[in-house]
């Protein structure tokens, strides 16, 4: 299992936002402590959501914030094995589910999370920001960038580009599948040290990394084996269909349609084209 990466939680994030928004809440159950280790007892969370009505659904860094109408806020960060999940509150309970939220109209919010590197927290809306891991990365899709600050950005660093794009201290939630993608669709070797890259080059990356971000938030998300996620419905991403090299060693590769390469690169395994420079 990996970690979830940008796309992935902003599709989260914005089913949230059209689908809990101004519902409010019947019941909490907590089923373990596990997930939620801000908590002591399963009544100090469960007292300060049971009542209260979803204001709206934002996203800080790879944290879900939900305000709530009693000057509390509920966050909810996944992790490896984590789902979030809208369902009939007649569903049957999934294995590993810690927090199931009933509405008093709409069914069930529930967070599954099989090994524990997920979080479910309530805080005093004031006081949110103490508990938010908002880092210092670049939050493309909430926060663009001019083009000439990105250049910048990307020249003073002297990382390999792989690095430079899966650090969460430069960009927030790329990972090893959007990295290796970006830099395809850039045409750029994992291993380039960023300070070496040209201004044609640099456009390129601009352009490709918000193009490959866009277009997995718009086909809903990538779903593969071990990568297996769906959305709050349940439903499996599509961008798996349009993905170019990630995973795909042996295959064709759909620019030279010679064979995708595999590498192990500083603790990656990266995927790539012989055309990539």
């Amino acid at each position: 299992m990996v970690e979830p990466e940008l796309p992935e939680l902003e599709i989260i994030r914005r089913d949230l936002e059209r689908d809990t928004a101004g519902r409010k809440v019947k019941s909490v159950e907590v089923k373990g402590l596990k997930s939620t280790p801000l908590h002591k007892t399963k009544k100090s969370l469960t007292s300060l959501i049971e009542g209260a009505k979803f204001v709206e659904t934002t996203r800080v860094g790879m944290t879900l914030v939900t305000k709530l109408n009693n000057e509390h806020t509920l966050l909810m960060r996944p992790g490896n094995e984590s789902v979030i999940s809208r369902c009939p509150s007649r569903t049957e309970v999934a294995p590993n589910t810690q927090v199931i939220i009933t509405f008093t109209q709409g069914g069930d919010l529930r967070f599954v999370d099989k090994d524990g590197s997920g979080e479910v927290a309530v805080v005093e809306t004031e006081e949110a920001h103490l508990f938010i891991e908002r880092g210092r990365g670049l939050d493309l899709l909430s926060e663009p960038v001019p083009w000439n600050v990105f250049g910048r950005f990307v020249l003073n660093s002297d990382q390999p580009l792989k690095l430079f794009l899966t650090d969460p201290d430069n960009f927030v939630g790329i990972g090893d599948l959007y990295s290796d993608e970006i830099l395809f669709d850039a045409g750029l070797m994992y291993d380039r040290p960023c300070s070496k890259l040209s201004t044609q080059e640099l456009r390129r990356l601009n352009r490709s990394i918000t193009t490959i971000l866009h277009d997995a938030i718009k086909y809903r998300g990538t779903t593969l084996e071990n990568r297996p996620f769906v959305d709050i419905e349940g439903n499996p991403g599509g961008y798996a269909e349009h993905v170019a090299v990630y995973g795909k060693d042996g295959e064709l590769s759909p620019r030279s349609r010679t064979p995708i390469l595999k590498a192990k690169f500083k603790g990656h395994v990266v995927y790539y084209c012989s055309t990539q420079v």
